[in-house]
């Protein structure tokens, strides 16, 4: 925490310095129009000093793929969101990238994150903070961090990310042809700030929508679920079968989490100074760890906060049987006196059924969501 006090003063004593670069008076950006899916939730985390717009996000979708936000050029050094956020992992780092083998993404300084990834999916609807630990948050902001706005920032100055210099990067756009006339069509001013990179990029990761899985089809009457996928949403949404809707919703609830925080029971005793303890000070929150989506789960690999299952069927043992119990452990675990659902093997083949229904191909290969061409990027 120390760590990111120093960087919140550090980014201040920036923003304090900077010149001011008045907006244009003929400043006239396209709103850019979000199309709620049908059934998702209406109340959309878009602040109110950064509305979406048709340039913004153009602008932070070339950003968003750009290696030179970590202030470098030499190609050894380039970095960007997308190094380690990867579309086809739904935006996690995921297995198999040739410089992240095993998915736990690591900075320029060889220094792994804290974490193993969570997914870029629906972010438009996060209400209760960011990270697994939720320390991003408008509701409680630590450390000056607020929103998504302010990843990019973290992410230039973090030493497990691109370990740059917020004002080296300013300047080193500020000299890029093409980049000043884009954040004058975006935000009025081709004076370059890193605030205004992290407000495009905010804005790109907003579209970022999923919501064409079989499940969605089915819900708008597209599709029908087979026997196994329908079994398994059954015992999805009870509390005798796999009680897994109290914290990763379902019916009613399209995003397939409540972005709340959880111990969930993987272990006894907690060492990880990034749990949602260290936020909140509070000791029911020892263990406690945000519940991600389910959504593109065959794509996300691997699962939890610290990677430790390798595959699906893992994860579906764990649950199964090998729940921990712990002070902690939160109430809506109600299998834990017998450490786990206890599924027989043909009701687990129906849960997965049902989970693997809620891929949604379509998100990890949409054209707006990808490196743009015609763009120089430094790679």
């Amino acid at each position: 925490m120390k760590c990111w006090l120093f960087v919140a003063v550090c980014l201040l004593a920036l923003s304090g310095c900077e010149k001011k670069h008045p907006e244009s008076s003929a400043f006239k950006p396209t709103p850019y129009e979000i199309t709620i899916p049908r059934f998702f939730p209406t109340e959309l985390n878009i602040p109110s000093d950064n509305p979406m717009t048709v340039e913004g996000v153009a602008l932070g979708r070339y950003l968003f793929y750009d290696g030179r936000l970590s202030g470098r050029t030499q190609p050894d050094s380039l970095m960007s969101c997308a190094t380690c956020h990867v579309q086809t992992h739904s935006f996690e780092c995921g297995v198999g990238d040739p410089r992240f083998s095993d998915g736990h993404p690591y900075g320029l300084t060889g220094i792994f994150t804290p974490h193993f990834m969570m997914p870029m999916i629906n972010l438009l609807w996060t209400i209760h903070g960011y990270l697994w630990n939720g320390r991003i948050s408008s509701e409680n902001p630590l450390d000056g961090m607020k929103n998504l706005e302010d990843f990019a920032w973290m992410a230039i100055m973090a030493p497990h990310e691109m370990h740059g210099d917020t004002a080296q990067v300013a300047a080193l756009f500020q000299s890029i042809p093409g980049y000043p006339e884009l954040f004058k069509k975006a935000f009025g001013s081709d004076h370059i700030t890193v605030k205004n990179m992290g407000r495009a990029i905010a804005q790109f990761v907003r579209t970022l929508i999923s919501a064409n899985s079989k499940f969605d089809r089915f819900l708008r009457g597209e599709y029908q679920l087979t026997n196994s996928e329908r079994s398994g949403y059954v015992l999805f949404m009870t509390e005798q079968g796999g009680d897994c809707f109290h914290c990763h919703g379902g019916d009613g609830n399209p995003l397939f989490t409540t972005n709340l925080f959880y111990n969930n029971g993987t272990d006894s005793v907690f060492n990880d100074p990034g749990d949602r303890y260290s936020v909140t000070g509070n000791s029911q929150d020892l263990g406690a760890y945000k519940a991600p989506t389910l959504r593109n789960l065959i794509f996300r690999a691997p699962y939890m906060h610290d990677g430790r299952f390798k595959t699906l069927d893992e994860v579906l043992t764990f649950y199964n049987a090998e729940l921990v119990w712990s002070p902690s452990i939160s109430p809506l675990m109600h299998h834990i006196g017998t450490h786990g659902i206890r599924l027989t093997p043909n009701q687990l083949t129906d849960l997965k059924s049902f989970l693997l229904a809620l891929t949604d191909s379509s998100f990890i290969s949409n054209p707006a969501f990808s490196k743009p061409a015609g763009f120089p990027d430094g790679k």
